[in-house]
């Protein structure tokens, strides 16, 4: 295989999917979905729906013993609430530190375990779906260009020059991220983005409200209300 491509479920992985699929072939492309604990199993269940879509082989790894001890508000273990405001004011509550729905390293941790992964898949680049939205402000550092740089710097020596990152959305907007799926034609309703794990998006958590904006922002409806009805954002 050629490319190794970190699937979450949501619209950033679909749209790495896509690309990988469009640049390799779908014969040469792994889908990698992480269980790390998470409050719901929405996220491996749509990652192996876009998978499926694409014809790519796809492999769930369990990381979730890592993170037992973390309180971070997506996890089983927390007792903390997820929120239901934007980025922006949980931001400002939390004094410009990581929001509470950051999972301690977890971008370094799929990485690197992605990397054992790929190179023994013989897969030549790992692709993740990071985009600028969501490094703004401190809320997620792991998905800034700075650790971009600084991660693939560390893959490509650590694997003997035999593997690389690819983080095309990195500086892109998640409407930008958005119109690049667009003309790639991705199935946006297959994807799910919702921190909630419920029969219908929530439509007010953080990464709802990303969603609902970026792809307002393209001038179209989100699909997920063509699926999922009027409650969907």
């Amino acid at each position: 295989m050629k490319a190794l491509v970190l699937t979450s479920g949501g619209v950033d992985s679909a749209t790495c999917l896509a690309l990988a699929v469009e640049t390799y072939g779908a014969e040469e492309v792994l889908a990698l979905a992480i269980y790390y604990g998470q409050k719901h199993q929405k996220e491996l269940e749509y990652s192996r729906k876009i998978a499926d879509y694409y014809h790519v082989k796809f492999q769930i790894l369990d990381l979730s013993v890592i993170f037992q001890d973390s309180n971070c508000s997506l996890l089983v273990g927390s007792d903390t609430e997820i929120p239901k405001t934007s980025y922006a004011e949980q931001l400002v509550e939390s004094d410009g530190k990581p929001v509470s729905t950051y999972v301690p390293f977890r971008n370094g941790l799929f990485l690197s375990s992605a990397a054992s992964i790929a190179l023994s898949h013989g897969c030549e680049v790992i692709y993740y779906g990071a985009h600028s939205d969501d490094a703004a402000g401190n809320a997620y550092p792991d998905c800034s260009d700075a650790f971009n740089q600084a991660m693939n710097q560390a893959i490509y020596l650590g694997s003997g020059e035999q593997l690389r990152i690819e983080a095309p959305f990195v500086n892109l907007t998640k409407a930008e991220v958005i119109k690049t799926g667009l003309s790639l034609k991705v199935p946006y309703q297959l994807t799910w983005s919702c921190y909630e794990g419920k029969e219908k998006p929530c439509g007010i958590c953080g990464t709802c409200r990303d969603r609902a904006a970026a792809f307002a922002a393209n001038g179209i409806q989100d699909p997920w209300r063509d699926f999922y009805g009027r409650n969907a954002s």
